[in-house]
């Protein structure tokens, strides 16, 4: 393309630099719909959402550079995801799946979710196959590994995840344009997981640590997710939730927002029992309605520090 010019009075014409409008191209990626929609699923997690709207910057700017002949490496994409339970890793993912497909980093934008089992085999010659049939489900997208530092376990001298790692690691770095890896778990866990398989670290670009919600933030998580489904709290059951969740919290095997809905869901189950049991005719308000009473029956709130409940 020839550079436009613009004359000057008594001086020889000059080159002047093509400009990008940034805006028009961030509206035509359109993947502020996804950013906004990342906002509306997950509560809080600030410094997460600012991350993934900075390498999704990075990915446009990418891009542009490579659209205009400019000389530039293909971006990394491999991630790590740290950070306990239910801490919306899970989510962040799919939605990363989506920008780099609305980016045309990846041709599908579709998530395939694995752990070890899915990876690793039982007995010689079963770990290749299934590795294999994981890669070929998540080409053209991305691969998030829960758990990876169970992919192999040391201490077991028969155990067959080293094969899967190498495999993983080949295609990381040879099909890189076709794949992107995220690996999940624990933080501490990962860190020995990434010094004992350097391959890994030396492939993921980008770490992302989940801190776990504070108290507001999960109940408005909870109130959240109430409304998604028709149902709500009034100030009783509010105050009846808060405290249980406080409680829950000091617990162990709390998992964040996993937990926030399993005891909406069994606060949901006491509810209709409830409403069975007193029988006859009820409105529409106490068919949305979580009483107190239905999160106090919680064993949360029993005197037993051994009764506690599964996340």
């Amino acid at each position: 393309m020839r550079p436009t010019v613009r004359p000057e009075s008594g001086t020889e014409p000059k080159a002047v630099a093509e400009r990008v409008d940034l805006d028009a191209e961030f509206r035509a990626s359109n993947i502020q719909p996804l950013l906004d929609e990342l906002d509306r699923e997950l509560i809080g997690l600030t410094p997460i959402k600012t991350r993934i709207r900075e390498i999704a910057a990075l990915l446009l700017v990418a891009r542009l550079r490579e659209q205009r002949g400019l000389t530039s490496d293909r971006p990394t994409l491999h991630m790590s995801f740290t950070g306990k339970p239910g801490t919306g890793k899970t989510t962040v993912a799919l939605r990363m799946a989506s920008i780099l497909h609305q980016l045309g980093y990846v041709r599908k934008g579709h998530l395939v979710v694995a752990t070890r089992d899915d990876l690793v085999g039982q007995y010689v010659g079963h770990t290749a196959p299934k590795t294999k049939e994981v890669l070929k489900r998540a080409m053209g997208g991305v691969l998030f590994i829960d758990e990876a530092y169970y992919l192999h376990r040391p201490e077991n001298e028969r155990d067959y995840g080293q094969e899967a790692i190498e495999m993983l690691l080949q295609v990381m770095e040879n099909q890189r344009e076709d794949l992107v890896v995220i690996l999940a778990g624990y933080r501490d866990r990962m860190e020995t997981f990434f010094q004992s398989n350097p391959g890994f670290h030396s492939r993921v670009a980008h770490h992302l640590d989940f801190p776990d919600y504070a108290l507001d933030e999960l109940m408005a998580i909870a109130e959240l997710m109430l409304g998604r489904q028709q149902y709500g709290l009034d100030d009783a059951s509010r105050a009846a939730f808060r405290e249980y969740l406080a409680r829950r919290m000091e617990q162990p095997h709390f998992a964040n927002a996993r937990s926030v809905r399993n005891a909406l869901d069994r606060a949901k189950l006491r509810q209709a029992n409830r409403l069975l049991r007193l029988g006859g005719q009820v409105t529409d308000e106490e068919l949305t309605r979580l009483d107190a009473a239905d999160i106090r029956q919680s064993r949360v709130f029993g005197d037993e520090t051994t009764d506690q409940e599964r996340p």
